[in-house]
């Protein structure tokens, strides 16, 4: 298989300075609606990328929850890799890729714990099997086999039979703030259209065209 002959060209639409929103927020709600619109597989998926303290760098996927003006928001075991990575190192972006409307979308920032009564209103959101998978699962530390994670899954299940489970303390969800958006729109010759929104001292956001 010759990987160098997969192409396809882009062509479902373009990008103008004159379309897009001054706010980057809402910029990013307009495709993000577009999105779930088109019936896109896990649209609010993002793809996290974190570094150490010496700068060694890792991705994962995690699940947006919600956004507003204030920043996106996951949650995660404060005892994983990314936590441990974020404690280290605030700085991380984000990543969607919306490849069936040819789009995605690069977002940097600061990584911050969100308030515990944030983290348990959306705690008692989520289904029962999803809140004991938390209590389950030490996130990124090694486990001997499948069937232990299913028997401890087991021993929470009768743990917290016919009552409400409650927050983990070591769960929690964090708020990444934004200081930039590149907006990336697939066009034909990969001759791309790229907006990058830039946070000012002032509050404000700078708009710029970037070279494909």
């Amino acid at each position: 298989m010759n990987i160098a002959d997969l192409r396809r060209e882009y062509t479902q639409a373009g990008l103008q300075r004159q379309t897009l929103s001054v706010d980057p927020y809402k910029q990013f709600e307009l495709w993000f609606q577009q999105a779930c619109t088109a019936e896109l597989l896990e649209p609010n998926a993002m793809i996290l990328a974190t570094a150490t303290a010496a700068a060694a760098p890792f991705q994962r996927t995690v699940l947006l929850k919600y956004f507003d003006s204030s920043g996106f928001v996951f949650f995660t075991n404060y005892g994983s890799r990314k936590a441990q990575q974020i404690s280290e190192n605030a700085q991380v972006s984000l990543l969607f890729l919306w490849l069936p409307l040819e789009r995605q979308l690069h977002i940097t920032g600061k990584a911050f714990r969100v308030s515990t009564a944030e983290s348990l209103k959306y705690f008692l959101s989520r289904p029962r099997g999803s809140q004991l998978g938390a209590w389950t699962s030490q996130q990124s530390t090694v486990i001997s086999s499948r069937q232990l994670l299913e028997m401890q899954f087991e021993e929470m299940k009768r743990k917290f039979t016919n009552r409400e489970i409650p927050l983990p303390d070591f769960w929690g969800g964090y708020r990444v703030v934004p200081t930039s958006f590149e907006f990336w729109q697939g066009r034909p010759n990969r001759l791309h259209d790229r907006f990058l929104y830039t946070l000012a001292e002032a509050g404000d956001w700078h708009i710029q065209r970037l070279s494909p």
